[in-house]
């Protein structure tokens, strides 16, 4: 009779403890929140080497939120630690009234322990590595007015801090969520987690999920604000980049932003490592390890972790409705800033420089430089703009990289 006894209660304890019990309908909410972005992922292939991993820690965090469990300590009488653990020895005691008990510790769960590099600050400036290690700086340095573009898109930036401001979040806060604007996954998730580690979830998944559907928000926008001459304009070949400037770049670079804005330090510091360890020449294993291996363990780790921030506790608010609409508007006004900029230089230049290039600004390497090919493709097939409009995308890049160090110096 004992053992069927035994049987009966460990059955009860596994429906117990089994999800049926556990979770709740926000916790269903985001699986199916899960489930569309493994279709937009999958079948879209919208930036499907963030966007997949992300679901994933998102649907996993839903179904298991013990995965995400930091470590504690229980305190257990000699019974019941003899019965969990066979034996008291090794454990600290504490003396409560009299009466002594053991300190039995736990261990955290896995995403709790993956999360630290997300936290620290750890894994933002390594993906940076990575992309500096994949992109050509040659369109930017041949044509250094792209920094102006690159600049002009951040513009969403400011605009939407100030927005959110007006809706009642904290500046900093606000800083967190305007920073959603640069378009740029790694940059929000590192500003967020220094200023607003309690957005991070919101902030991060509509930061990412508006670098994925950049090539269906930004075409409507770049239409809108220029004509059927602008976007058909056929710009002059870029000259040769030397090698010599190539590896000069990364380094004046590094150099001027860690002494001007020592907060944008971690981030574009890394980046131009990266593209140092490229430009070079001499550390091949290094930088196809960046491009490579590191680029893809960080991904995942970083991916999965931000997405298991998205409980339905955490997620399913109002404050997360505001953010996500206060983030399509940052990304909204820096693509259009960044347009608008491209005619006055348009203008400026008597019809040399196409303005769709303009809205490559907003980072999101190279998808938007991607866009702004294929929208002025659509007015002359034999328009290339994807090494002209590849000079503002990279500028924008460095230019959120900026943004977050002033919203860092700024608000911290």
């Amino acid at each position: 009779m004992e053992i069927i006894q035994n049987f009966l209660d460990a059955i009860k304890g596994i429906f117990t403890d089994s999800g049926i019990m556990t979770l709740d309908w926000r916790n269903y909410v985001m699986i199916a929140v899960a489930c569309v972005l493994f279709y937009l992922a999958i079948k879209k292939e919208f930036e499907p080497l963030l966007l997949l991993p992300i679901a994933f820690g998102m649907l996993l965090v839903n179904l298991y939120p013990a995965i995400t469990a930091a470590p504690d300590t229980t305190l257990m009488s000699a019974a019941e630690c003899i019965k969990a653990k066979g034996t008291t020895e090794g454990y600290a005691t504490t003396i409560i009234n009299g009466v002594q008990y053991y300190n039995v510790p736990h261990y955290g769960g896995l995403f709790y322990y993956l999360y630290q590099g997300v936290k620290l600050g750890i894994y933002p400036p390594l993906i940076f590595l990575g992309v500096g290690a994949m992109t050509d700086f040659g369109p930017l340095i041949a044509n250094p007015k792209s920094f102006i573009l690159g600049a002009a898109a951040q513009i969403g930036i400011f605009i939407t801090f100030i927005g959110a401001i007006f809706l009642g979040f904290t500046d900093a806060q606000a800083g967190a969520i305007g920073i959603i604007g640069g378009a740029d996954g790694p940059t929000a998730i590192y500003v967020t987690t220094k200023l607003a580690p309690e957005l991070l979830g919101s902030i991060a998944i509509a930061a990412y999920s508006y670098m994925a559907l950049v090539p269906i928000i930004q075409p409507p926008i770049m239409r809108l604000l220029t004509t059927k001459k602008e976007r058909a304009v056929v710009m002059e070949q870029l000259r040769p980049v030397s090698k010599l400037e190539k590896i000069i770049f990364p380094i004046v670079i590094v150099v001027v932003i860690s002494i001007l804005l020592p907060d944008a330090a971690p981030l574009v510091g890394m980046l131009m490592f990266g593209n140092l360890l490229k430009e070079s020449g001499v550390c091949d294993r290094l930088s196809k390890t960046a491009q490579n291996e590191l680029m893809n363990i960080i991904t995942i780790f970083l991916g999965t972790t931000v997405g298991a921030t998205a409980t339905g506790v955490n997620f399913l608010s109002f404050s997360t409705l505001k953010i996500i609409a206060l983030g399509l508007i940052a990304f909204m006004v820096g693509s259009a800033c960044g347009v608008l900029f491209g005619k006055i230089m348009y203008k400026a230049t008597g019809g040399k420089v196409n303005p769709l290039i303009g809205s490559a600004g907003v980072s999101a390497v190279p998808m938007a430089a991607r866009v702004s090919q294929r929208v002025g493709q659509e007015e002359n097939p034999g328009n290339f703009l994807l090494m002209h409009a590849m000079g503002p995308n990279v500028a924008g890049v460095i230019g959120s990289a900026v943004a977050a160090g002033v919203l860092l110096n700024v608000l911290r």
